[in-house]
């Protein structure tokens, strides 16, 4: 088998899983119907920017629709941090505004039209033909790696705010969701690293090189929409979300320190945290597994802001950590019980409010520096 029927087979089977999950997200029952159609969005891209070899087998020459196919990549990574958004934020919607986004896509465009689009098929092969010293292909390509760049710093801004405000306002397992985006977004970070030496290496001398990459990253494409596909089946309940409109603790301290009326003096500040540590104590909020900090808030009558403030600054903890302290606390005791010796270890981290093996295990190990198993072994 060549190399070209190979690539063939590749193309051939991503595309059809791309389309396949894509079908799958779209007429999949949920109330993440927009997430589910943006990454659809985003796989149907990448599956007709993976068709190069499939698109030679039936195309003539060089043609508007093929370099118009090329050209859609500049729509992968502005779709790609919408569904970010949408992932992170509970109250993300689309607007009208959003197609700005897709600026640089019509600009690459224009920038074909008097020499490409606008030409006949001999001035298009000459074109393709010296490609290499087209200043508008030079050009996209520039501009293509300048928008990736601000894409991927854009996103990994919004993981890291939502993932914060997670820590700060709830203490489920949800937390899990933001770890395997933040793997995805570096893995697809990768991916176009190794995109943009392919191109580097496409207007120099090393044209081959290019194009031995470029086989690689087809095949790397299949098994990144594999390992997705296997994340979306097994784990449908991996993304939730958190309020844009949540305020970060550190811009809460900054608002804080600007307004010296509404600083909290210390026997106030001890009274909230006696309240709140009776309120853990007794009632022990922290057995539901979805626990939020507005829930605590509206049981203790502290408000939200307050609340934030004495647990995510003041005591220097997440809300995430304040809460799984209590939970490893009740582990801990129940593992000591003689009378549960035959409760297992899975049995006991749902009991105290965890609903995750892997959460639960960091939690205590955090906690107690040893493993759940060990310190049971270990009394």
């Amino acid at each position: 088998m060549d190399k070209s029927n190979l690539l063939i087979i590749i193309a051939s089977v991503s595309v059809f899983i791309s389309v396949l999950l894509s079908i799958f997200l779209v007429t999949v029952k949920t109330r993440h119907r927009v997430s589910n159609v943006l990454f659809a969005v985003f796989l149907i891209i990448n599956a007709i920017d993976m068709s190069d070899p499939l698109f030679t087998m039936v195309s003539d020459g060089p043609s508007n629709l093929g370099i118009f196919k090329n050209m859609l990549v500049f729509l992968q990574i502005p779709v790609f941090y919408l569904y970010v958004l949408s992932v992170c934020y509970s109250d993300f919607k689309l607007k009208p505004q959003y197609l700005l986004h897709a600026l640089p896509f019509l600009i690459a465009n224009l920038t074909l039209l008097p020499r490409f689009y606008g030409v006949d098929m001999a001035s298009k092969i000459h074109f393709i033909e010296n490609r290499q010293n087209m200043v508008e292909l030079k050009f996209n390509h520039v501009l293509l790696h300048v928008q990736m760049v601000i894409y991927f710093v854009a996103v990994f801004r919004v993981l890291r705010k939502s993932k914060t405000l997670y820590l700060e306002n709830y203490a489920g397992k949800n937390i899990n969701s933001y770890h395997w985006l933040f793997q995805f977004t570096v893995v697809l970070c990768m991916v176009y690293a190794i995109a943009l030496l392919k191109n580097i290496l496409k207007f120099s001398e090393y044209v081959y090189i290019s194009e031995g990459i470029k086989a690689a990253l087809l095949l790397l494409s299949l098994f990144i929409i594999c390992w997705y596909l296997f994340k979306a089946l097994n784990h449908p309940e991996l993304f939730r979300n958190v309020d844009s409109k949540l305020k970060l603790v550190s811009e809460m301290v900054s608002e804080e320190k600007n307004n010296e009326e509404t600083v909290t003096n210390d026997r106030e500040y001890n009274e909230d945290l006696l309240r709140l540590k009776k309120y853990m104590v007794e009632k022990k909020p922290f057995l539901n597994s979805s626990l939020t900090i507005q829930e605590v808030s509206g049981e203790i009558g502290i408000p939200v802001r307050e609340l934030s403030l004495l647990i995510n600054h003041q005591l220097g903890q997440h809300f995430y950590d304040f809460v799984n302290t209590y939970r490893i606390e009740n582990a801990m005791n129940m593992l000591k019980d003689e009378t549960k010796s035959k409760v297992t270890i899975l049995e006991i981290l749902y009991e105290v409010g965890f609903n995750s093996k892997s959460s639960f295990n960091t939690a205590f190990k955090k906690h107690t520096g040893t493993t759940p198993t060990l310190y049971r072994k270990g009394l």
